[in-house]
């Protein structure tokens, strides 16, 4: 190495850039067990690959001006230089598989979609002119370009990919969506006698990611354990002595009722309530929470009374009104 003036090479993102030849140290090329170092080793073999872009890490960038000694030591063509910028977790820790973050694989386990993957990813640092965000692979490959890439580091924000993955999954045929999410809806609720395209088609436009099935769906397998807390609600005025008197006086209409279907109920309710001097709410709430447990479900209470079916619903309102009662 010269021991004196400067070097300068130039990156595509970062442009020139000047280091003194004072601050680059002698290079060891080759190890005392007669094997090539690897900052050697590394040169030669991309040479000899026809390597005519590197494109790396910016932390590889004060690496650059000794790999170039070497490439004009040989009186070979220089590459072109892609130093991009570091990705970061939330906390701006460099993100590593060894410090527990995820890799492809690990996304595509936890019910991610490729093309959400992809398109996430190219948007790390980078934003095409027209600053659309949902893009297919085709129109990343016409758009992007390395050249626009920030030089600043850029942050892996897991809830903005879960958003673009669940817009993903909102655009799937249904058909599609069926197929792929049959398996965790399947290990969700596993009984056969509740029909799975309904359950797909409640999720579709409700999950995030295909993982979401089962805390969104598993309550049509069994019912959660809940605090009797949940049947007050202060919009709908309802409270768990009320909750607890709707559900004695609608279970005989519902075990009535021979036409177990979402209009047939809701209607049948919907009279129960202005009979009584209730308003839908005060009726449908206590219902809901009882079949479901959940403060958040993908239908109402009539839905999800027609989906789980006569017998399984009444049995869990009978359930509700003891929980109710003690």
């Amino acid at each position: 190495m010269p021991h004196e003036g400067t070097t300068t090479f130039h990156d595509e993102i970062y442009g020139d850039i000047t280091v003194e030849n004072a601050d680059l140290d002698d290079m060891i090329l080759i190890k005392s067990d007669g094997f090539p170092t690897y900052n050697f080793a590394n040169v030669v073999d991309d040479h000899l690959m026809g390597i005519t872009h590197v494109v790396r890490g910016n932390e590889y960038l004060s690496s650059a001006p000794k790999y170039n000694r070497i490439y004009d030591a040989f009186g070979w063509e220089v590459p072109v230089y892609v130093h991009c910028p570091l990705i970061t977790d939330e906390h701006h820790a460099k993100l590593s598989k060894r410090s527990g973050h995820s890799s492809f694989e690990d996304l595509l386990e936890q019910g991610f979609l490729p093309e959400a993957i992809v398109n996430y990813t190219a948007l790390l640092g980078w934003n095409p002119e027209d600053n659309e965000e949902i893009m297919s692979l085709a129109e990343l490959t016409e758009k992007f370009d390395f050249r626009r890439m920030s030089k600043s580091p850029a942050v892996f924000d897991i809830s903005k990919l879960r958003w673009m993955n669940g817009e993903y999954i909102k655009r799937l045929p249904a058909e599609t969506f069926y197929e792929m999410a049959l398996p965790y809806i399947e290990k969700a609720v596993p009984e056969e006698t509740i029909d799975r395209h309904v359950l797909a088609e409640l999720a579709q436009s409700r999950i995030e990611t295909f993982a979401d099935i089962e805390d969104l769906l598993g309550f049509f397998h069994e019912v959660p354990d809940y605090d009797t807390a949940m049947y007050t609600h202060k919009k709908m005025k309802t409270t768990p002595e009320l909750s607890k008197e709707v559900l004695e006086k609608t279970l005989p209409l519902l075990e009535a009722e021979a036409a177990f279907s979402n209009d047939a109920l809701f209607e049948k309710l919907k009279a129960f309530a202005a009979d009584n001097g209730l308003k839908n709410g005060q009726i449908m709430w206590p219902i809901r929470t009882a079949v479901s447990g959940k403060e958040m479900t993908p239908g109402g209470a009539t839905q999800l009374l027609e989906i789980l079916g006569k017998e399984e619903s009444l049995a869990r309102i009978r359930a509700a009104i003891e929980k109710l009662s003690r």
